[in-house]
């Protein structure tokens, strides 16, 4: 079974890197008076959470849909060789026209 792909492992680590930049930045951010400042820090705090949420959401729902397609490979393995065989001639197919 897949563990999880690289790509997705990748994508989501750099996802934690971006709200943990955003996080320092409202941290860095937080003597300033101005209205503007502290708008923005506002509107950056709320869209955050949002992030943070949704990050969860994207990483479970990736590993469903990992499982679930292992699971299917794994039950059915002439099926995804046949699908994969097709994609590729038809691909090439389309790659060898003018």
């Amino acid at each position: 079974m897949f563990k999880d792909s690289a790509h997705s492992e990748e994508m989501a680590q750099e996802l934690r890197e971006v709200i943990s930049h955003a996080q320092k930045l409202i941290e860095a951010t937080a003597g300033e008076l101005d209205d503007r400042t502290r708008a923005a820090r506002t509107v950056l705090e709320e869209r955050l959470a949002i992030a943070k949420v949704k990050c969860g959401e994207l990483e479970g729902h990736l590993k469903n849909r990992l499982q679930d397609t292992d699971k299917i490979i794994r039950d059915k393995p002439y099926y995804a060789i046949g699908g994969s065989f097709v994609v590729g001639l038809m691909l090439g197919w389309l790659m060898g026209r003018k």
